[in-house]
């Protein structure tokens, strides 16, 4: 066979690899439901470690490495697990009922924001109807006045930090965390058709992801660097404009819809650059006790010495293990602050709520932001 005939038979192959995902896919469906009926814990793990068994078997037969075959696996597993996961909190919540869910985020389509909504979402509902709005706090606001059912709001970044103003958002206590989701953000060049860098004159991207690929933007000596109100904006601006000199920093999501060439992948100064998202909604949700969980606090201490590690001690005290810890100005109250909390543990669980108690005697004031199913940091458990 030439290439192109092995490329092809690639190509064949790569669909049937695609086809039996589906097919799977389709069968985790029924043994949620199962489950569900039955009252069966989500999670099996003499039975999933039978399946690693049986995988690296199959893999030494075929001639395939171990270690590729079982990590593969283990991110199926993954997904499998946090497919029926959604489920069970769908059901438990009566969020079943409808075949249709309407998110709220901050952007345009195509934008980071945009990807993480559809990937939370676009498995457990029929239709999934995204709208874009220009800040954060309007995408917050359409879920306030219940014109969507959620906003998915950026609080993290692992290059540029937390995002202060979701933290505000959520500081006003109007709106629950429901979920959480995380993106891996790889910063692409895009441009109208595939041409030299050196005929590139300006390039366009919101400002953390022009900070974020620094490095690479340096290297360009001739060509104009401005900031724009969002990726993916810039990458339909680029479209709009018509200008074969200007480029966009966006992801390639951005460039499928806007019909844009990928000149240049992995732009970041940093390769693994993942921004963490909150799902926020008008109620809480309650979430099995079966279910890894974080829960979100705002607190508030005393200005007492020692104020602050007293309310740590107690999370500490209950072996609970604490994954933030951010310090944000009180509003109206200068040189005075509140905390947000991530600890791991499900309120629905008698220690975790102990502990809440405890803790909320030593804090001047101690609200819970939501409860809801771990999904970033939470890998192998």
């Amino acid at each position: 066979m030439d290439l192109d005939e092995i490329r092809k038979k690639l190509d064949q192959t790569d669909r049937k690899i695609v086809e039996a995902l589906a097919e799977r896919q389709r069968l985790v469906r029924e043994v949620s439901s199962y489950k569900i009926d039955e009252d069966r814990d989500i999670r099996d793990n003499d039975r999933e470690e039978q399946l690693l068994d049986k995988i690296a078997e199959l893999a030494r037969e075929a001639g395939l490495d171990r270690y590729f075959a079982e990590q593969l696996f283990k991110d199926i597993i993954h997904h499998s697990v946090r497919f029926q996961t959604h489920t069970l909190v769908d059901y438990q919540n009566a969020a079943s009922n409808s075949d249709l869910v309407r998110v709220a985020y901050q952007g345009t389509d195509g934008a980071f924001s945009h990807q993480a909504a559809l990937r939370h979402f676009e498995e457990r509902y029929a239709e999934v109807q995204c709208f874009g709005y220009d800040t954060f706090r309007q995408a917050a606001e359409a879920v306030e006045e219940s014109d969507v059912d959620y906003a998915i709001l950026p609080i993290e970044n692992t290059t540029a930090g937390s995002i202060n103003e979701t933290y505000d958002i959520l500081g006003d206590g109007k709106l629950h965390i429901t979920g959480e989701e995380a993106i891996r953000v790889i910063h692409c060049l895009l441009a109208l058709e595939e041409i030299p860098l050196d005929r590139i004159r300006r390039i366009m991207s919101h400002p953390q992801a022009l900070a974020q690929c620094s490095n690479f933007l340096a290297t360009l000596h001739s060509c104009k660097v401005e900031s724009y109100i969002d990726t993916a904006m810039s990458a339909k601006k680029v479209l709009e404009d018509g200008d074969l000199s200007q480029a966009a920093i966006a992801g390639s999501y951005a460039a499928e819809i806007y019909g844009l060439k990928i000149l240049k992948r992995d732009l970041a100064n940093q390769p693994e650059n993942f921004t963490r998202f909150v799902v926020v909604s008008r109620q809480p949700v309650e979430v099995d006790s079966q279910i890894p969980c974080k829960t979100s606090l705002l607190m508030v201490t005393s200005h007492d010495k020692g104020a602050l590690i007293r309310c740590l001690n107690v999370i500490d005290d209950h072996d609970i293990r604490m994954t933030k810890l951010e310090s944000r100005p009180k509003p109206n109250e200068p040189w005075k602050y509140q905390f947000y909390l991530d600890i791991e543990g499900n309120i629905a669980n008698a220690d975790t709520r102990v502990a809440l108690e405890e803790l909320e005697q030593k804090a001047s004031s101690l609200k819970v932001l939501g409860c809801y199913p771990a999904q970033v940091g939470n890998e192998g458990k």
